[in-house]
């Protein structure tokens, strides 16, 4: 089994899609808010680059910087499509 996509919703209209193609060494994160339409790409193989998406998806899923509880779940999650 492959995990190919994951849909986050974090407040009430934030919301994200995290995706990554099999033959792609990068993790496609888009972030939907009211104010805000953004794609990145994040290093599947590098777990600063992850991180630091981590703590930029709380930011704007959930509207506070987050303590590093926080964004170890999102963390995690991205690290289900990590290699």
């Amino acid at each position: 089994m492959r995990i190919t996509r994951i849909d986050i919703e974090g407040s009430p209209g934030h919301y994200a899609t995290l995706s990554r193609k099999a033959d792609s060494d990068q993790i496609e994160v888009t972030i939907l808010t009211p104010a805000l339409q953004r794609t990145h790409q994040v290093q599947a193989d590098c777990l600063e680059d992850q991180w630091s998406m981590a703590q930029c998806l709380h930011q704007h899923l959930e509207g506070t910087p987050g303590t590093n509880s926080d964004i170890n779940e999102y963390h995690r999650t991205l690290a289900r499509l990590a290699d």
